[in-house]
């Protein structure tokens, strides 16, 4: 058996097997080799934009919780290496495609039968559940095939695919990490506007709406989430969360003292395997 082994994936190539066809192990093979660029290209270096005034990196778990968002930084971002094969921890799972979103559960990651690089992944994502449980928060952690689009969006889309700013109705922030699969992605709020804001958009929204542009229509916009969705300026340089890190992110709240970080779930093809993220 040919072996080659990288830091969080391995890749087995069989040989030819006699009693099988040439058509269904050179079918296996190809989607073995896929799979791996795939997570090669998932684990690629990480690095933040340059000279990005909004982004503070910390260096520890309590630099991440104490530090508050000021001068206009919106984003605290505490990068990681983190040890493990987060790419077995998703095949033991055995989620199937059409499942979408599938929240995992304690018990169930400890019953998961997988070598010590798989349980050392496991016990990263636990740490940092309790982490967040120990600051009273509820964090989740799912394996995502896919999410729910809008099937009628209208001159918004308001899924996660789409650039958009969290809200709450009292100050709050997110807290976001992907351990694998294609990470969140960030945009500059100097690089990013509001949709509602484009005349265009906002005419054919007006127009929906049967009304005035008033404060009746501001109310309309906010319950239906139009204004917290965001366009890339042209030129745009969307930036990627990575893998390993944990961020905490700045939400829309009365009072926030700055402007809420714009990011959005990446993009995701069926072939490509799914995403561990935790999110509270």
């Amino acid at each position: 058996m040919l072996l080659y082994q990288s830091r969080v994936h391995t890749l087995k190539l069989t040989p030819f097997p006699r009693d099988a066809s040439a058509l269904s192990w050179a079918s296996s093979l190809i989607r073995s080799i896929y799979i791996f660029f795939v997570a090669s290209r998932m684990t690629s270096s990480f690095l933040l934009p340059a000279d990005y005034r909004r982004i503070k990196v910390v260096h520890y778990f309590d630099e991440l919780v104490a530090t508050p968002f000021t001068d206009g930084m919106n984003a605290l971002c505490w990068p990681r290496a983190l040890d493990g094969d987060f790419g077995e921890v998703v095949r033991r799972l055995e989620v199937e495609n059409g499942e979408g979103i599938v929240t995992l559960e304690e018990e169930r990651l400890r019953s998961l039968e997988v070598s010590a690089a798989g349980r050392m992944a496991v016990g990263q994502m636990l740490a940092d559940l309790q982490r967040l449980r120990d600051l009273d928060r509820e964090p989740v952690l799912n394996c995502i095939y896919g999410y729910p689009r809008d099937e009628e969006p209208g001159p918004v889309a308001t899924d996660v695919f789409s650039f958009h700013a969290d809200s709450a109705p009292v100050e709050a922030d997110t807290w976001l990490c992907t351990y694998y699969g294609p990470p969140s992605e960030g945009l500059r709020n100097e690089e990013a506007l509001r949709r509602v804001d484009i005349p265009e958009t906002r005419a054919e929204l007006l127009r929906l709406f049967g009304g005035e542009e008033d404060e009746a229509f501001a109310e309309w916009l906010s319950e239906h989430c139009y204004d917290l969705h965001y366009a890339p300026l042209p030129n745009a340089r969307p930036f990627s969360f990575g893998h390993g890190n944990l961020w905490r992110i700045a939400v829309d709240w009365p009072g926030s003292a700055v402007p809420p970080c714009v990011h959005r779930a990446p993009a995701h093809s069926p072939d490509e395997p799914p995403r561990l993220l935790l999110i509270s």
